[in-house]
């Protein structure tokens, strides 16, 4: 039996078995390929710090590593860079998403979520997932980016075509990557012509003015900051809710206290963090991980999602504590490489659950048990559906919230199921951002 059975059903079950019995596992990768993977915390910290251990894929050994392919107008971005081009084009994207940028974007962002929650009326049933968790990321991304509103339906079905592509459709992949290429084309000529104060304006500056982009590179990460400035996101958000109405004594003190939502965040990202794993590996030269030695040119997963359970680093790892001290967590990498967006991301999750939070003081699963996406590495629910009242004596939730008992049983079903679809790993999850925020 392949060591890393189960994770896709049963992640948070497979890894306490896989972290006792070895350090490093040979297993064999959904692409039929073999690989090793780490999954204990010191071993993970220490990997996602090596620089011979290259995200560039001319380092892996022929014929070994299959991934998705994308055109090189698309590929060639931070996901695929090591230093010195890496250091180039983060240090550009990087003046996008800086602390002091952000917080000028946090009145638009809670506008927006307002916007989303009116949209909702005072009372009901929704899939949180579609009508709030994904419309608010696409929203502030394209903003950023100065995408027109009217395209932004098109994105969020290309990258469903990407990332969980259908066995019966397998040429809908690249019907949305033709498409991608063809936007983002008709963009680019529009945002020369007509310069915006917007983050795709400023980079056109850079590659017109200075080159020091090239248009692949342009191209490549503009792609690369619409899907990492929305997609992980997405499930971040997802992922927080969902973990508030399956922990009711959590749901309490955070309602009594906003002020812990931003800690609050870190521990959501640490227990059930929208990235089970870190930008696949290739090392430059052999290199003995945990007393293990990884030849050459085999693909190396880092699990992110293991390590930040590691009871060898956080005690009772599998409890969710928004009071817990999270300091060290690896949810968005380490080193060159944690994630650019990092703020945004942790900036529209506060706001999304405050206003969420604010809005709504009867909030409820309206089904305990929850599906998630079928990816391995991409940690996101399908749906989650709510009931939601802005009445706090409303009976909506009502049972269900003062329950522990019933929360805890919810929790483990939701940990347990995971949407039935084909394997995910037909997916471009190396060589989009979706496998990690840590991937740039």
């Amino acid at each position: 039996m392949d060591p890393a059975d189960g994770l896709l059903d049963h992640p948070h079950d497979v890894y306490p078995r896989l972290r006792e019995s070895a350090p490093v596992h040979r297993i064999t990768g959904p692409d039929g390929t073999p690989a090793w993977l780490v999954t204990r915390y010191d071993d993970v910290r220490a990997a996602l710090a090596d620089p011979r251990l290259s995200l560039d894929k001319k380092h892996a050994t022929p014929g070994t590593y299959q991934g998705f392919r994308l055109p090189p107008a698309l590929d060639a971005n931070l996901l695929n860079m090591d230093p010195p081009d890496h250091t180039r084009v983060r240090r550009l994207v990087g003046r996008a998403f800086t602390p002091r940028r952000v917080q000028q974007l946090r009145a638009p962002m809670r506008e927006s979520a307002d916007r989303l929650l009116d949209a909702l009326g005072p009372h009901g049933t929704t899939d949180l997932v579609a009508s709030y968790a994904t419309p608010l990321p696409i929203t502030v991304i394209c903003d950023l980016l100065g995408i027109p509103e009217h395209h932004r339906h098109d994105f969020r079905a290309w990258t469903d075509a990407l990332l969980l592509p259908d066995p019966a459709r397998p040429e809908a992949g690249k019907q949305a990557i033709v498409a991608m290429l063809g936007f983002f084309a008709k963009l680019f000529a529009d945002k020369r012509a007509h310069p915006a104060d917007d983050l795709l304006s400023d980079l056109i500056a850079v590659r017109d003015e200075d080159d020091r982009l090239s248009e692949d590179e342009l191209t490549s990460l503009a792609f690369l900051i619409l899907f990492a400035g929305y997609e992980n996101t997405v499930q971040l958000i997802g992922n927080a809710v969902s973990l508030l109405l399956r922990h009711p004594d959590q749901l309490a003190a955070l309602r009594a206290d906003p002020a812990r939502i931003p800690s609050a965040v870190e521990e959501f990202l640490r227990h059930e963090g929208p990235a089970a794993f870190a930008i696949r590996r290739f090392p430059v030269e052999d290199v003995t991980i945990a007393g293990v030695t990884v030849p050459a040119g085999e693909t190396v997963w880092v699990s992110l999602a293991s390590a930040n359970r590691d009871p060898g680093r956080f005690p009772d790892p599998d409890r969710l504590d928004i009071g817990r001290d999270t300091s060290g967590h690896l949810a968005l990498g380490l080193g060159i490489h944690y994630c650019v967006g990092a703020p945004l991301a942790r900036a529209e999750t506060e706001i999304a659950l405050a206003a969420l939070l604010e809005r709504f003081p009867r909030l409820a699963l309206a089904d305990d048990e929850l599906r998630w996406r079928p990816s391995l590495r991409a940690r996101g629910l399908a749906a989650l559906p709510v009931t939601y009242s802005t009445d706090p004596e409303a009976h909506a939730g009502a049972d269900t919230e003062a329950d522990p008992e019933a929360h805890a049983k919810a929790d483990t079903k939701a940990h347990a199921k995971a949407v039935p679809e084909s394997d995910p790993e037909v997916e471009p999850d190396d060589s989009s951002p979706t496998p990690s925020p840590a991937g740039s």
